[in-house]
């Protein structure tokens, strides 16, 4: 059957006759009907034994159960062999059902580092300056005008890019306040609208969180730009309607406030200009030029790398393509992973033409689409349809989705760790053809850790999903097509479902068949009244819940199931997990990180399969804790509340190799010696063998004792996150670290040259965050030598982050950090002044610089001590070879700050592109000793 769906899968639409499609899809029905089948049977006899000799009667009982189950499973068996056999007997009239299909190569698929560049820097887009200048041009105005520009146009043709490539030309100076938000097709205006406050004001976003309804959002928001000279992007509006609800919440104050709008419906964009001074702009295709240009950028490195015979044909290839960028680049990937040869390109070529000829542009590009689709790989094609469950616009973590690939069967194997690497090849293999985007890219440049789906590709995927079955999606007009006339396989709730949440909760309740429940967004009706039934399927392998508010309680599981996935994710009120939760003995990953539980089951210490456990701070974990000893990864743990018995199980976990923890070192416990020398000897014995290790809030004093366990041996300690009291002291502990690429260290006092030198010293570091404190609470008065970066160390260095917190000056000399392309620095503007030329010199020495991220802390400083920072900082990026992108943002007070992430935000030429915007926690008075930051999750102590 496999091999036979396999063969149908090769075949585009257009190939099949509609009766043997129909044929297709039952036999696709029914073969998830056998693997259900299967799996229940399984499950059946997986119950265990309890240990024990004196559970005789139990067992004798089970087994009874276990017969009448089998009896019940042997018939169901036989009514599909009934089926299995009508259905051969129909395909039989349409193919050979003995053909089968060679395997595929499951060699491992490095990231083409040529298809990141792609979504990267503003000087390598391509046909940008023109149109971008016209735009800024229609903008400009002298008077205090309030003014709009919409740009229109259709999917795939580089609205958003050019937006956005305004957007951040355009100098923040010249504005109060600004903010980029993306409407898309089924807008939820509570989170548009608070995704606003989150970037004017941040009083005002607090305060949103206890507003309801639209109506006080919108009167907040036009509150608080009342009086400002805003600039905002509103991009891929859809409809009327939903333009003049956002429109209702952004005055017309006549500060001279900008606007600008993306949409692909000339109505809306003749809507957007009514009534104000606005100004409509279509967007225009790609030159051939600009056309050849980006499709040799993907294939070669630059036009003169191709061969002249090939020439010809990537002409004609470009006139099918209509200067549509999404659909250059998509054959230009396409072609990327077949062979150089001219009659290879000219048979692509044909199939183009097949397809597009006689199509509308718009068709044209969702034909491409097709063509793109129908050259993967099977095993991709289902990684690919898969991404439906995700919301329209949404940054998709890729761990996160590398691991859903692997809990619902979508990545062959049995070893568990060689199918996570198998899935992440899976990911490169889909950016490397352009049907995936990354937008955050680690510290290697190798590994994406962020990614999304274009609209046009989404829409795409999403109808694949429906023909197949495969998906049924909720998202906001309703259910899909396929939700009524067949079973229920995955499950994507991606808007406010709460009108029908119990007849949605029945569903799922009778479900038998579904393997996946998702959802997303407001719901916290069917999260909070309904969350017991989610667990009634046998065959259900994912729970993913991401919601805003609501209480989780999950019930009980209802019977043994093949949960291997169990994440909730929410800021709500305290939730839930079952107390009998060691039934779910597949259970590998569970994340409840974002849920307030007050402690886990003690049975959890019976799920022998557990890999990841990923806990809110304050969760009390039970002191079995090493019975679980296929844990890999543990994070976030408060070792203070925790018992001193669990911490020597901790120990006792050889597979750990990530471990997140807070040690605050305000102890509850009576023997509080005890516990700390319980503490130490922990870390010390998982040093040498984990990989990554964040240690928050210890005391600066107590992290040397652990870290003198990695002398003389090197561990194979890969990421950090430190606090110390004395650099200098601790230079053999941290040199010792040869295979640390990404270090955050937090000190308190000065670092020196000599600490500096440490640091340089580290051979494969690529990522470096340096957070300085006063050596104590307040102003010390003392004026610090300027740290000095030469040319020695930091050879590798990509990504530099600074955070002061006291008077730090920085000079970097001509070769230093050599590599770094990304620096961000947090300065206190008041200190401007106490050196000669700055806080910061020879930013024009960093030969690799890309991009300068500079918060000036304005606490305490004065006008000119600000405008100083600022024009220092300008007038070094602006002369620099590179032109790097800058970014400057204010803070009236200086923010908690755990450091930068390792990873990168991209550009995105020719594409849309979401804006990730990181609201930090401000630290209220009132709230005393420590407080869990909702935005970063960090614990902080109210004495800093």
């Amino acid at each position: 059957m496999e091999a036979m769906l396999l063969r149908l899968e090769d075949k585009d639409d257009d190939q099949i006759d509609p009766l043997a499609k129909d044929w297709r899809s039952k036999v696709r029905e029914l073969s998830y009907d056998i693997e259900d089948c299967i799996d229940r049977f399984v499950l059946n006899h997986s119950h265990g034994d309890g240990g024990s000799t004196a559970n005789f009667v139990h067992k004798a009982i089970q087994m009874v159960k276990t017969l009448f189950k089998d009896r019940g499973i042997a018939e169901e068996i036989r009514r599909l062999k009934r089926l299995v056999s009508e259905q051969s007997e129909q395909g039989k009239r349409y193919y050979d059902i003995n053909q089968c299909l060679l395997a595929s190569s499951s060699q491992p698929v490095l990231l083409d580092p040529r298809a990141p560049a792609l979504f990267q820097e503003a000087r390598d887009l391509v046909g940008i300056d023109a149109p971008r200048e016209e735009i800024i041009s229609l903008l400009r105005c002298e008077d205090k005008e309030h003014k709009v520009v919409s740009i229109y146009g259709i999917g795939g043709q580089g609205k958003t890019t050019l937006a956005m490539e305004v957007y951040h030309k355009i100098t923040e100076a010249a504005f109060d306040c600004r903010a980029f938000v993306s409407v898309s097709q089924t807008p939820d205006m509570k989170k548009l609208l608070r995704d606003i406050l989150s970037q004017i004001s941040k009083s005002h976003f607090d305060q949103s969180q206890m507003l309801e309804t639209v109506e006080q959002l919108i009167r907040t928001v036009k509150e608080c730009l009342k009086d400002k000279r805003y600039f905002i992007l509103i991009d891929d509006i859809w409809s009327v309607s939903a333009w003049e609800l956002v429109r209702s919440a952004l005055p017309v104050n006549d500060n001279g406030s900008r606007i600008i709008t993306t949409t692909r419906i000339e109505a809306v964009a003749k809507s957007c200009c009514t009534g104000i001074a606005a100004q409509m702009y279509q967007a225009k295709p790609l030159s051939h030029e600009d056309s050849q240009r980006l499709f040799f950028k993907r294939l070669f490195l630059s036009h003169d790398d191709c061969h002249p015979d090939l020439r010809k044909v990537s002409n004609d290839i470009l006139k099918k393509c209509c200067g549509l960028p999404l659909a250059i680049i998509s054959i230009a990937s396409l072609l990327a992973n077949r062979s150089k040869a001219v009659e290879v390109w000219v048979n692509v070529l044909r199939s183009i033409a097949a397809a597009v000829d006689k199509d509308s542009p718009i068709d044209k590009m969702k034909r491409i689409m097709l063509l793109s689709y129908f050259d993967l790989p099977h095993h991709l094609k289902s990684c690919l349809l898969y991404l439906s469950v995700f919301p329209e616009d949404s940054l998709i973590d890729c761990q996160q989705l590398i691991l859903l690939w692997v809990a619902e069967g979508l990545i062959p194997g049995q070893d568990r760790e060689s199918m996570e690497q198998l899935g992440r090849s899976y990911l490169n293999e889909l950016i490397n053809r352009s049907l995936v985007q990354p937008t955050k890219v680690g510290g290697d440049g190798a590994t994406v850790k962020q990614c999304r789906v274009h609209d046009v590709i989404l829409e795409f995927i999403a109808s694949k999903v429906v023909e197949d079955n495969f998906v049924t999606i909720w998202n906001g007009n309703g259910f899909s097509k396929n939700y009524s006339s067949n079973k229920i396989r995955h499950l994507s709730i991606q808007k406010d479902i709460s009108s029908r949440a119990e007849d949605i909760a029945k569903t799922i309740k009778n479900g038998a068949q579904i393997r996946s429940i998702n959802i997303f967004g407001s719901n916290s009706v069917l999260v909070t009244k309904h969350a017991t039934e989610f667990l009634s399927s046998q065959v259900l392998r994912v729970l993913n819940i991401e919601v805003e508010y609501g209480k989780c309680s999950l019930g009980h599981v209802k019977s043994l199931g093949q949960l291997k996935y169990l994440r909730i994710h929410n800021y709500a009120l305290v939730g839930k997990l079952p107390q009998d939760i060691e039934k779910l003995q597949h259970l590998e990953t569970l994340d409840v990180r974002r849920q307030c539980l007050q402690k886990l089951p003690a049975s959890i210490i019976q799920l022998k399969k557990l890999v990841r456990l990923h806990v809110y701070p304050s969760v009390r974990l039970p002191d079995g804790i090493r019975n679980l000893q296929a844990l890999e990864e543990l994070s976030r743990i408060d070792l203070d509340i925790q018992s001193i018995k669990f911490i020597q199980g901790l120990s006792d976990l050889t597979n750990m190799r990530k471990l997140e923890i807070d040690w605050p070192y305000f102890t509850e416990f009576l023997d509080m010696e005890g516990h700390k020398k319980a503490c130490i000897s922990l870390l010390s014995k998982l040093f040498t063998r984990l990989r990554e290790l964040r240690v928050w809030g210890s005391d600066a004093v107590a992290t040397r004792p652990f870290m003198s366990s990695c002398v003389p041996t090197s561990p194979p300690l890969r990421k950090l996150v430190l606090n110390t009291r004395d650099l200098n002291c601790m230079g053999p502990q941290i040199s010792s670290l040869v295979n640390l690429t990404r270090l955050r260290i937090f000190i308190r006092g000065e670092a020196g040259k000599e600490g500096i030198n440490i640091l340089a010293s580290l051979p494969m570091l690529l990522s470096l965050t340096v957070g300085l404190f006063n050596d104590k609470d307040g102003d010390s008065g003392i004026v610090y030598p300027r740290n000095a970066i030469n040319p020695q160390g930091f050879q590798r260095l990509l990504k530099f982050h600074l955070r002061c917190w006291r008077e730090v000056a920085l000079e970097f000399e001509p070769g230093a950090m050599p590599k770094l392309q990304r620096l961000k620095l947090h300065l206190m503007a008041q200190c401007q002044f106490k050196w000669e030329g700055g806080l910061v010199l020879g930013l024009q020495n960093l030969a690799g610089l890309k991009h300068v991220d500079v918060d000036v802390n304005c606490s305490a400083a004065v006008a000119d001590e600000v405008e100083a920072l600022e024009n220092d900082i300008r007038d070094a990026a602006g002369i620099h070879p590179n032109s790097p992108m800058l970014q400057m943002l204010h803070q009236a007070t200086s923010r908690d700050g755990d450091g930068m992430d390792d990873t990168e935000k991209i550009k995105e030429p020719n594409q849309n592109i979401i804006m990730e915007q990181k609201i930090q926690g401000f630290m209220p008075v009132e709230f005393c000793q420590r407080w869990s930051s909702p935005a970063t999750g960090r614990w902080i102590e109210s004495s800093r």
